[in-house]
């Protein structure tokens, strides 16, 4: 019986979306204001689905309790209230789009989820704009 469980949490960063390989004036126009030399923030909205079957011991997809523990210390401590750009390794030489937030976060946490279970990254960088991963 396969169930999902939900942990929804929220963290604010600053980045920056520049590729060195361009121009500073093909970056402007492909990034716009995202480009900003200065960087710019948001307030992520953060979804994470894991699906699997329910333990007929414990009667849990996934203890939530060790969820919440998991993303605080793999995530949050790691990306919250952070340039992303200057203060993390993962976004050193990764463009800090959304796309690339939620697959490293996904990164951080898939090794500590059962190979029987899914995991799936919703990320919300606006409340209109956000990305899933994996799609």
């Amino acid at each position: 019986m396969k169930t999902a469980v939900y942990r929804k949490e929220h963290f604010n960063a600053a980045h920056r979306l520049h590729n060195p390989k361009l121009s500073d004036e093909e970056n402007k126009m492909l990034f716009g204001k995202c480009n900003n030399p200065n960087y710019h923030g948001h307030n992520y909205e953060l979804i994470v689905k894991i699906t699997g079957d329910v333990d007929p011991k414990t009667g849990y997809v996934f203890d939530m309790k060790v969820l919440s523990r998991m993303i605080k210390e793999l995530v949050l401590d790691k990306y919250d209230h952070k340039n992303l750009n200057l203060d993390t390794e993962a976004f050193r030489n990764l463009n800090p789009t959304a796309e690339n937030i939620a697959r490293v976060i996904y990164d951080d946490l898939k090794p500590h989820i059962s190979p029987d279970q899914d995991l799936k990254i919703t990320l919300y960088e606006t409340e209109r704009n956000f990305v899933e991963y994996p799609a």
